[in-house]
């Protein structure tokens, strides 16, 4: 199957082929099609599968190809995509930019942390498609800056994580003041019953699409966990790290922990940065290119900073933490072993963490390999993990 024959025109085709894609993803030759036939769709797919591309080329495809070749009227867009994350913001609109460059297609993010004088210039020109966070969409509504009476179609990216976020609320103001009469899609890596709630809320009869059963993962990702007691993870991420040169992103569940390991690797000679909450988004988005062009080997991250990053072939993540919210596992390790290329999943797990490993394992209806390291292994924790593993419901917990 090619991208011509879900119904993109040769133009589109041509801007996919050239950026080396020749053959659709599953979830973007179930999505594409319905989209364009212009039904509400509610998909989920795994995290590195092609969301993007399966909401967004048909969306230019109906802005500027299927329909009269018009543009919004300044400061009132005709599609709006909704992201939990500054960092997805700047992906999804670089997709956009790139899907839709031959077509004339104008985009801009909006989204917190930075000035918004800038985006209030951007919003003043004609545009098709507007990219925001909640939050910032919200202020520039209240600033009436930004008109949503004319949105035609409107993409929610991420659901469950702007769920996780407690963005439904901004989400519901924000759909106060769009035309109801209008096309809404809604992508998640995860299902879960509040998602699905929210979908009949506000969506028209939506075609359901699920690409694999909820909380699966990848097949090409390998997962291992290491025992080690809580005070020598920082020395076994340095022993993995001088084994493997790979370039590799860390997960940690603080800002300041992240900090804290980051300057710990610096001084043991690696390149290293990190991003979090705190860091300025010049800041993050600086550490993110250095990372996704190579000049930074190994960038620690916490969830929410991590969010919307799309590094291609990147070899292995490293869980210093485990995380307290147990889809985030899924997003984690989503960075790695994306487009058919293997990835590692590694987790450091002290004993403490033994009952979140198991919520872990239980989310994802498997056994996680455990790997003593010889001079890290901590024998008492091992044991723990090495008991049966028993498939059961996960208690879902939340990150404070």
């Amino acid at each position: 199957m090619s991208f011509s024959d879900l119904g993109l025109s040769p133009v589109l085709c041509t801007t996919v082929a050239k950026l080396g894609y020749t053959t659709p993803t599953p979830i973007q030759a179930q999505s594409i099609p319905v989209i364009l036939q212009g039904r509400d769709l509610v998909a989920g797919a795994q995290t590195g599968t092609g969301k993007t591309a399966a909401f967004a080329l048909p969306m230019i495809e109906r802005l500027l190809v299927t329909e009269p070749r018009r543009r919004g009227a300044p400061g009132k867009p005709r599609a709006l995509v909704l992201v939990p994350t500054r960092e997805l913001a700047m992906q999804v609109q670089e997709s956009f930019r790139d899907y839709g460059r031959q077509l004339g297609l104008m985009s801009t993010t909006i989204f917190g942390g930075v000035g918004i004088q800038p985006q209030i210039n951007a919003l003043r020109k004609s545009l098709d498609v507007v990219v925001a966070t909640p939050g910032r969409l919200l202020d520039h509504m209240q600033q009436r800056t930004v008109d949503l009476s004319g949105i035609e179609i409107l993409t929610l990216d991420e659901a469950d994580r702007m769920l996780d976020m407690g963005f439904i609320p901004s989400i519901r103001r924000i759909l106060q003041s769009l035309p109801k009469n209008r096309h809404t899609l809604l992508f998640s890596a995860t299902f879960m019953p509040e998602i699905k709630a929210l979908a009949s809320q506000f969506m028209r009869d939506p075609e359901q699409i699920q690409i694999a059963p909820m909380n699966t993962v990848i097949a090409t990702i390998a997962h291992r966990v290491h025992p080690v007691s809580a005070d020598r993870k920082r020395e076994l991420v340095v022993h993995l790290l001088k084994r493997d040169r790979a370039q590799t992103l860390i997960f940690c569940r603080t800002k300041h922990g992240s900090d804290r390991l980051c300057r710990h690797l610096t001084a043991d000679g690696f390149q290293a940065e990190a991003i979090h909450g705190n860091k300025s988004q010049n800041a993050r988005t600086r550490s993110l290119q250095d990372f996704k062009s190579g000049r930074t080997r190994i960038l620690v991250a916490t969830d929410i900073a991590a969010r919307g990053l799309d590094i291609e072939q990147l070899p292995m993540v490293i869980n210093f933490d485990l995380p307290a919210v147990l889809q985030d596992y899924i997003h984690r390790i989503g960075r790695t072993g994306r487009a058919g290329s293997e990835g590692q999943a590694v987790s450091l797990v002290s004993r403490e963490e033994q009952s979140l490993l198991r919520d872990i394992q239980g989310l994802l209806n498997r056994k996680i390999e455990v790997v003593p390291i010889e001079g890290f292994d901590a024998p008492a924790a091992a044991q723990v993990f090495t008991r049966k593993f028993r498939p059961q419901r996960p208690s879902f917990r939340r990150g404070a």
